[in-house]
């Protein structure tokens, strides 16, 4: 679906990116690698990228495109959460190196943790969405009315975690669906209703059992395989939460860079 783009600006340069196969306009925003007080060595969030969501479905595990990124560019993704413990690690983490993710809340639990959503907030993350109750059923097996309304009352309950009111339009209309799976007709209702969908380029599995030292090296693994992209973790698991430090450390190492990505602003618009 995302064909023909031009690369990404290079750091320090501001720049856009038209994809009018899928409607999408990214802006590179001026750099922040190296702004990271306290740590000048620190990884840092290399770009920031600017995305018009209107008819966006991106992440090659469920789309044919991905976003406009250059090689060795990484998008930080977190599904979930938020989640005691495991995601005030992460964020802690992700503070000491001054990179910024993008989190996908699991309604029920943005309710109930909404300090850790505003916290999210607060330390420059994107907080988007991923259905009401995540059901194990997925939303594809659900009937669609019942779809929708995990999708909408998911959205009201991070809103009113994260803001304290809802409104007409989501701050952010970015959406994922639990385990990918989506239906023609759910795709058609969040594009109506002006909503990106994200998928991912790879994952770290971390839904299954294993160290963090071997989730470490399956994602490392995937991500040199990949050269870059969308990267899936889920910020309720222990093992992910052990594990990142040191796969930021390695993108440092590596030459990876971070980019970070949010709403048009005319999106953002109240």
């Amino acid at each position: 679906m995302v064909h023909g783009y031009r690369r990404a600006a290079a750091r320090g340069i501001l720049g856009a990116l038209a994809l009018t196969s899928v409607g999408l306009v990214a802006m590179a925003t001026q750099a922040m690698a190296g702004d990271c007080p306290g740590h000048p060595d620190a990884l840092g969030t290399e770009r920031v990228l600017e995305i018009d969501p209107k008819g966006v479905r991106v992440g090659t595990k469920s789309f044919p495109g991905t976003l406009p990124l250059a090689p060795r560019e990484v998008v930080l993704t977190f599904d979930d959460g938020p989640w005691p413990k495991t995601t005030p690690a992460i964020l802690d983490a992700l503070k000491a190196e001054c990179v910024r993710a993008t989190f996908f809340l699991i309604g029920d639990n943005a309710k109930a943790r909404p300090a850790l959503v505003r916290r999210e907030l607060a330390e420059g993350h994107t907080v988007a969405h991923h259905s009401m109750t995540h059901p194990a059923a997925t939303l594809a097996k659900l009937p669609f009315e019942a779809a929708v309304a995990e999708i909408r009352n998911g959205v009201a309950a991070d809103e009113a975690a994260a803001y304290g009111t809802g409104g007409a339009v989501p701050r952010v209309p970015f959406f994922r669906f639990p385990g990918f799976a989506s239906t023609p007709e759910l795709l058609d209702d969040l594009d109506r209703s002006g909503f990106a969908v994200f998928g991912a380029d790879f994952w770290a599995s971390d839904w299954n059992k294993m160290t963090p030292d071997e989730e470490l090296a399956l994602v490392l693994k995937r991500l040199d395989a990949a050269g870059g992209g969308i990267v899936l973790f889920h910020d309720t698991k222990a093992q992910t939460a052990e594990m990142i430090p040191a796969f930021l450390r390695t993108l440092k190492e590596r030459g990876y860079k971070v980019v970070h990505i949010v709403p048009a602003q005319k999106q953002t618009a109240r």
